[in-house]
């Protein structure tokens, strides 16, 4: 993007039969996604519908339109253009439309389990009253699930832009029993990083944990390995979003891989917003060679014209990666994920037939 043409599944170098074979292979490879969010997840048909619903909206109506407007200049403008998106989700109708959908688009992608990072301050701010908009949210859940198969829970992440009132406000959504969705498994920290210290949110996370809630922050993508630490040592963080800067420190690579810690890695994200120049640069080499745990995400896939299967093909590329090594990535998402250890025996067994049956064809 930034002027460019998207990076979509064209964008990765075409082998011939050998690569057709293993883009078919991961579009039918049963996943896992970890990291990827709630209204980034729109896509351009949606999107389209609730601008023209709300046509007060700078946001354009027109898809064709939208892929000019989705084309960032650095992530400052991406934070721009993705909270006028934002801005679009106005009513409890709006977040159950937005939310079904974006089941519905990663059902077509073979994803069996999803942990869709919602941001509810943006929503409640707006004055969308938070019962109706948790109730829209779990209706769609449990319409996606038993219409698509596809299981989602819930990463409640404030915006750190906001300040420490979005984070008041986001802990006590996520740790009030009145209100809290059953579907809710994690807490998070997204937005900006730079001039968005995250120690300041050391309270805040400490209560979700308490509440019984995982740790995700979002660390280590626009700023350096010293806020991966501040995740780790100040927010309890089990996963990081991103850790892009993470390759920046040896001694960060050595305590993520000893300890097991996964990095969220999104590749095409982080060239659309900057954080990495080119994929030839991306530290995803890196990261495996220093034996982290990686998963591959998709982050706001429509904005960065991508999709999961898309993100695996870029992957399997910078990795050197056969069907078996795409199977391994698959499963190390179901290692990483919160899903209890039954939920996880199941996709990975899943993961295990349908490659064995590929490779066996």
């Amino acid at each position: 993007m930034l002027g460019e043409a998207p990076l979509s599944s064209s964008s990765v170098p075409a082998t011939g039969s050998a690569d057709r074979d293993l883009r078919a292979f991961i579009a039918g490879l049963p996943k896992a996604e970890l990291h990827v969010h709630h209204v980034g997840s729109a896509s351009p048909r949606i999107v389209s519908e609730l601008a023209a619903r709300h046509r007060d909206s700078k946001v354009p109506s027109d898809p064709e339109a939208l892929a000019e407007y989705f084309t960032f200049t650095d992530f400052a403008h991406f934070i721009e253009v993705y909270l006028s998106v934002v801005d679009l989700i106005r009513t409890p109708e709006d977040v159950r439309l937005l939310t079904y959908e974006v089941a519905r688009d990663l059902a077509r992608q073979q994803v069996r389990y999803a942990e869709l990072t919602l941001t509810p301050f943006s929503s409640t701010r707006r004055g969308i009253d938070e019962r109706a908009f948790m109730e829209a949210i779990e209706d769609a859940r449990k319409s996606a699930e038993a219409e698509f198969g596809t299981v989602l829970r819930w990463c409640f992440d404030i915006p750190g832009e906001a300040g420490l009132q979005s984070a008041e406000e986001t802990v006590r959504l996520a740790t009030d029993d009145r209100i809290r969705p059953e579907g809710l498994v994690s807490f998070g920290l997204g937005g900006p990083e730079i001039g968005v210290p995250r120690p300041q949110f050391k309270p805040f996370f400490d209560q979700a944990i308490a509440a019984g809630l995982r740790s995700v922050p979002h660390s280590g993508e626009t700023t350096g390995p010293q806020s991966v630490w501040d995740a780790l040592n100040e927010l309890g963080a089990e996963r990081i979003g991103h850790g892009t800067s993470s390759a920046q420190d040896p001694a960060l690579l050595a305590h993520l891989a000893e300890r097991r810690i996964p990095l969220e890695v999104c590749p095409t994200s982080n060239i659309a917003t900057r954080a990495v120049r080119t994929l030839d640069e991306h530290p995803l080499r890196q990261f495996q060679q220093a034996g982290v745990l990686i998963t591959i995400n998709s982050d706001d896939p429509p904005m960065f014209g991508t999709d999961l299967n898309n993100e695996y093909a870029v992957a399997a590329r910078l990795l050197d990666l056969d069907e078996r090594g795409v199977a391994d990535l698959a499963k190390n998402a179901v290692e990483a994920s919160f899903l209890d250890a039954a939920g996880k025996a199941r996709l990975a067994a899943e993961i295990d037939t349908y490659t064995a049956g590929r490779l066996a064809g």
